[in-house]
């Protein structure tokens, strides 16, 4: 099949293969030609009995195949034999070994780490497999959920168990140890070429600074990355070639110990640092003066400042955390840092993606400081796994994303890789970290609808409280208020009451109705329709006729007193005068009304 997305009726040779196998389902038919290296022939070969004779027509053409170019009866069901279970192949990387392992696709995880138990010798319980492409699975996931191709890769992580070197291993170190090495050393400019005689326990950074110390400076040379060439040839038979004390250089000179300053770089970061930030201010600065200016931006700040910035902001903006482990003694620093981390496409990558951290674990005691500071931060396991790798194997990259409840270590990218792979090994951390983040991003976004709809809630609940507050407290003020003009009322009313009394027991005594003086009888009709009948003397004046009126509720400061007929209004009278003057005299209906 060329192209599985299309009927097979596209192609001559598909509909002969399904005429011959009776096989019409699409996967069935992948599965039958993985099984044989995608040889059509081959896989129709496997399903059909010997007697079946075909042959397959060009692909170009349109036509259907005549009688002529194939030849196949369709095959009863007895015929078709039964279909083989999909195995899948696994490559386990583990330290210095590879193990290769081939199980059914319906298996699960488990079953590899039993295979690997029994080829590595590793208890399952302290072993990670690790390369998954969906992230760490659990011992019962089955491999046909995961969707694998028929090849894969992983590796195995044990960061409890200390490697260890066996006997053939360290018999082969010790006879490298003791094995001299010859190096030619080409000066091109000088024309000349050098002979030296190392033993191997040298390292090559010692090498390298007897080189450019004693060549370079011999022909008066500033030392440069290009000032010579080495190539390591082998030899057993130091005594015909010149021996490096030959050039005069004192071994604690040679190799950095000496008073003379010589090549040696200065340190990335400086021992025994108390402030973090100082150390990375330092670091970057460093960094800079070897690589140039073009290489990731490095956090500067603690760890903690680091990770918060990381992974504990919006989900939106968060980022995975790359944790860059320095080491110059590594002869794979300077080609790493170099042609990885300033590459314009890394940098530009960590840039947009990552918070980079660095760490330079030259020193001991800066090594030291920073497994303190992973196990504070990240746990005992990630301190584990950074002291299993030697030396040789750094500069190391971490790659850490944070988790709801824990921070995990996606990948740890060794110093021995390309820009290509690199770069791969970042976007499958980030495509892990990506799916992480959207179910994040879709928590967080779920997490404060809630929150809004339970502040609007609240808001409209202390709105209403406050409604209720301020309907209460104008109620109250009503209440308060109407207290107020109810006292005051009542005020004024005990003081009319006050005056009444002390009017009425300030009126003379009425007369009697046969007596020596003229008697005046007055009959005075109230707003309610009742009269108030008097009498009095006719000299009376008419300020005590008032003073009887207001005795009786009717003060004359409210009401006026009025004649029928001829209508008067006697309250405009002068009340000095009496009731003969006012005439108001023998008898007399008056009437009161309110005044306006």
């Amino acid at each position: 099949y060329r192209d599985i997305n299309k009927p097979p009726t596209y192609y001559p040779e598909t509909r002969l293969s399904i005429a011959c196998t009776g096989i019409d389902n699409i996967a069935e038919a992948i599965t039958l030609l993985e099984l044989n290296n995608w040889d059509l022939v081959a896989a129709i070969n496997g399903v059909i009995n010997d007697c079946c004779i075909f042959r397959t027509t060009s692909s170009s053409s349109s036509s259907p195949p005549s009688s002529s170019s194939a030849f196949c009866p369709v095959l009863p069901s007895r015929h078709i034999v039964e279909r083989q279970p999909r195995m899948l192949n696994f490559r386990v990387e583990y330290r210095q070994r590879t193990v290769e392992v081939v199980v059914e696709e319906g298996s699960a995880v488990g079953e590899i780490k039993h295979i690997l138990e029994t080829e590595l010798q590793v208890p399952i319980s302290q072993m990670q497999l690790k390369g998954w492409k969906s992230g760490d699975v659990s011992d019962v996931t089955v491999l046909r959920s995961l969707h694998l191709p028929k090849n894969n890769s992983l590796y195995v992580l044990t960061p409890d168990i200390a490697p260890t070197a066996s006997t053939s291993q360290n018999s082969v170190l010790q006879e490298s140890l003791n094995q001299n090495f010859l190096l030619v050393i080409s000066h091109r400019e000088a024309q000349r070429d050098y002979n030296l005689n190392f033993p191997g326990s040298r390292t090559i950074q010692e090498v390298d600074f007897i080189v450019k110390k004693n060549i370079c400076f011999s022909n008066n040379q500033e030392p440069t990355e290009e000032c010579a060439d080495v190539h390591m040839v082998s030899d057993s038979e130091g005594d015909d070639f010149e021996d490096a004390s030959e050039f005069g250089v004192d071994e604690s000179e040679m190799f950095g110990m000496g008073s003379s300053t010589g090549c040696r770089k200065a340190a990335l970061m400086p021992e025994n640092s108390e402030n973090e930030s100082d150390a990375l201010l330092h670091f970057t600065a460093e960094f800079s003066t070897r690589y140039g200016e073009c290489h990731p931006v490095f956090f500067i700040g603690t760890l903690e400042a680091a990770s918060q910035e990381a992974f504990y902001g919006k989900a939106r903006d968060r980022k995975l955390l790359a944790i860059y482990l320095h080491n110059d003694e590594s002869v794979l620093s300077n080609v790493f840092c170099s042609q990885m981390m300033c590459a314009d496409s890394i940098v530009a990558y960590l840039s947009q993606n990552f918070i980079t951290w660095a760490w330079d674990v030259t020193k001991e005691a800066n090594k030291a400081r920073l497994l303190t500071i992973c196990t504070r931060h990240f746990g005992s396991v990630v301190a584990q796994t950074i002291r299993t790798y030697k030396t040789d194997q750094f500069p190391l990259l971490l790659i850490v994303m944070g988790k709801r409840t824990s921070n995990e270590v996606l990948n740890v990218i060794q110093g021995n890789t390309t820009v290509d792979e690199l770069m791969m090994r970042l976007m499958g951390a980030m495509e892990i970290f990506s799916a992480q983040q959207q179910e994040d991003i879709k928590d967080e976004d779920e997490r404060e609808a809630r929150e809004m709809v339970k502040r609007e809630q609240d808001e409209a609940y202390q709105l209403s409280l406050e409604a209720d507050r301020k309907k209460r407290e104008a109620q109250e003020r009503e209440q308060a208020e109407q207290l107020r003009l109810q006292q005051i009322q009542k005020e004024a009313d005990d003081e009319k009451e006050a005056i009444r009394l002390s009017l009425e027991h300030a009126l003379p005594p009425e007369p009697a109705e046969e007596g020596g003086e003229p008697i005046s009888k007055l009959r005075i009709r109230t707003p309610s329709g009742e009269f108030l009948v008097r009498r009095f003397l006719g000299s009376t004046k008419l300020q005590v006729l008032f003073d009887f009126v207001a005795s009786k509720g009717y003060p004359w400061d409210d009401f006026k007193l009025l004649t029928t007929f001829p209508r008067r209004n006697i309250t405009q009278l002068d009340p000095a005068s009496s009731l003969l003057e006012a005439k108001l005299f023998p008898q007399e209906t008056l009437f009161l009304e309110a005044k306006e």
